[in-house]
């Protein structure tokens, strides 16, 4: 069979499907037996196979064989969302060019993207794992107007899975098959840098590429200058081949609005590129322009593929060292201050006009970006203003550009661990498998044992769901408070080199942690209730009885008009100081501890 795609075939009109897949990987396979493999490692909902080459010339073709060798590894993350197919088609380019065989074919009428050829030969030096189509079921759900934002190619997949989840935002939650084969994959072979292979959306400009690299602005602060270190020297490669690339996704901030300028986009565990770091490695965001036509896209991702490849080949050593040391500095992270969420920093700073983004250290600047001519005119259809651009006319943009973050969520390390009660410990530990987390079941109970609880005082749902669940955003602290802990419970240490994933999926009010996603929703409400004529009755034996609690109620009623007029609130007051009321309401199950626990007692700190 040949090697070149269905994409090169048509002149980049169309895009293969899993068929074409399954024959390319078989193909790799056969033609270069010593270097690839072709394998299977996972399952759709709908049954279908999910398909990983593994490209080495090290001799290593399993992960203990890569780690011992010392061989980095890069994965090539194509088809999270199918109907962006730009890295299924120019990975396949790519790995046979690094393999040795026909250069990109098919192209006509003269794109502005140079093609180099591979410097030396990175596959000395590092091992490429190639996953050609993440979503396979929405990957053979083919439409022709599945991407009406994008130019080409003709007919392809649908963005969600058969489950109608959107996997990139499964990462933490991991609710979907594929997300889970996913995990066990990265578990498994833990690679040093993921590329996530994507297409953007929005606005018509002349840069046609974008690349965002983590950690830059989450992770460990000791991984960020080597993460904008790859990031530059990516935009610089791509540059060099003809490229306008970007360091930010070019969505402006005010949707439809060029005017509103752009900003850094923070992203939370759920997505790729915020997962990554949690993991103390790095991740590449590639995200073509969907206005520009399908074979330039492809290039611009082959050139993409191969950059990374060589930067890898010459940096990998160095930058394996780097997470290394980031794995062990996380396992010491106990009982320190740690950053599990940013903003984008909005601070109105005065300073001079016509800085570039990729420096910005600054909350904001003014960047002149290529745009084209646009209007903005109220349309007959929505009735309000639409933005119409004119492609055939470049405009220089001068807008505002905000390019650097804030923590927005730091919470001290436990010293111990998390406390986990035998009622949730079959859904955590399957959770912290999946993540390559470590865990330990307790053989014993506990009657008493030091704890942090969580206590909501302050619940806010969401007003629809999101992704199959209901997310709840928490307000609250922990606070010290005794606990009896049955066996069967789980114990997880904060010793260990995930320990920033650990807290990601743990703590409550982590942006994506599995009580954000409403895993433990029920403990937010309320399951026992008095008739409002029953406290009536309690409330004035309550008043008669204690002094202080009359004064307490008294005081409230005068200092808080709000209180005093709300009939509910007021009841309420005594409710809870009844010895009737429920004390695990808003009560988050988890619990930690500055304690190493083991099978039969707490250790001594």
């Amino acid at each position: 069979m040949t090697l070149e795609t269905l994409a090169e075939k048509s002149q980049f009109r169309l895009t293969g499907r899993l068929d074409e897949v399954e024959a390319l990987c078989a193909a790799f396979a056969g033609r270069w037996p010593e270097a690839v493999r072709s394998f299977v490692y996972g399952q759709s909902a709908e049954g279908r196979s999910m398909r990983a080459l593994l490209i080495s010339r090290s001799g290593a073709f399993t992960p203990e064989a890569l780690r011992a060798r010392g061989v980095p590894l890069l994965l090539v993350q194509a088809g999270i969302h199918p109907g962006e197919s730009d890295g299924k088609d120019a990975g396949f380019v790519a790995l046979r060019e690094l393999l040795g065989g026909e250069p990109l074919a098919g192209v006509t009428g003269g794109s502005h993207i140079a093609v180099h050829p591979p410097q030396g030969d990175p596959l000395a030096h590092l091992a490429i794992l190639f996953v050609p189509a993440f979503n396979t079921d929405g990957h053979e759900r083919v439409g022709r107007w599945n991407r009406p934002n994008q130019d080409g190619p003709e007919e392809t997949g649908w963005r969600a899975t058969a489950h109608n989840l959107n996997l990139n935002r499964d990462y933490t939650k991991a609710d979907a098959p594929e997300m889970r084969a996913m995990l066990t994959l990265l578990r498994d072979w833990d690679p040093l840098v993921c590329a996530d292979m994507h297409v953007t959306d929005g606005a018509d400009f002349e840069p046609d590429v974008s690349i965002q690299v983590e950690p830059i602005h989450l992770g460990d602060p000791r991984l960020h200058a080597s993460g904008a270190a790859m990031r530059d020297a990516l935009l610089a490669k791509l540059a060099a081949q003809g490229s306008l690339p970007l360091p930010f996704y070019p969505e402006p901030v005010i949707e439809d609005d060029p005017s509103s300028g752009f900003q850094i986009t923070a992203y939370t565990p759920r997505y790729s590129t915020g997962y990554f770091p949690t993991r103390n490695r790095y991740t590449v965001l590639v995200e073509t322009h969907s206005w520009k036509d399908y074979a330039t896209r492809v290039r611009i991702s082959r050139n993409a593929i191969v950059g990374l490849a060589e930067l890898l080949a010459a940096h990998g050593n160095a930058w394996t060292a780097a997470v290394r040391q980031a794995d062990q500095r996380a396992s010491l992270l106990g009982g320190q201050d740690v950053v599990l969420d940013v903003v984008v920093d909005r601070r109105d700073i005065p300073h001079g006009a016509g800085n570039g983004p990729h420096n910005a250290a600054e909350p904001m600047s003014t960047i002149e970006f290529r745009g084209y001519a646009y209007t903005r005119e109220l349309s007959p259809i929505s009735g309000e203003p639409v933005t119409v651009y004119d492609p055939a006319t470049p405009q220089i943009w001068r807008v505002p550009y905000r390019g650097s973050t804030l923590p927005s969520l730091i919470v001290r390390a436990p010293r111990g661990g998390y406390l986990v009660p035998r009622s949730y410990a079959p859904l955590i530990a399957d959770k912290l498998d999946l993540h390559g987390l470590v865990h330990q079941t307790l053989e014993h109970g506990f009657d008493h044992l030091d704890a942090e609880v969580f206590r909501a005082t302050g619940t806010r749902f969401a007003s629809a769901p999101f992704e199959g669940r209901m997310p709840v955003t928490l307000q609250g602290d922990w606070q010290p408070e005794p606990q009896a802990l049955p066996a069967g419970s789980l114990f997880v240490p904060i010793a260990q080199p995930g320990a920033r994933l650990l807290m990601t999926l743990l703590e409550p009010q982590a942006p994506d942690s599995l009580a954000a996603w409403g895993y433990f929703n029920a403990h937010f409400e309320h399951k026992e209730y008095v008739e409002p004529y029953v406290t009536e009755i309690f409330a004035q034996q309550l008043l008669e009885q204690d002094p202080a609690l009359a004064d307490e109620f008294r005081h409230k009623l005068a200092a808080d008009p709000a209180f005093a007029t709300d009939p509910r609130r007021r009841r309420e007051f005594f409710e809870q100081r009844h010895s009737s009321r429920d004390t695990r309401f808003a009560m988050y199950p988890v619990m930690r501890t500055d304690r190493a626990v083991g099978q039969n007692r707490p250790s001594q700190p």
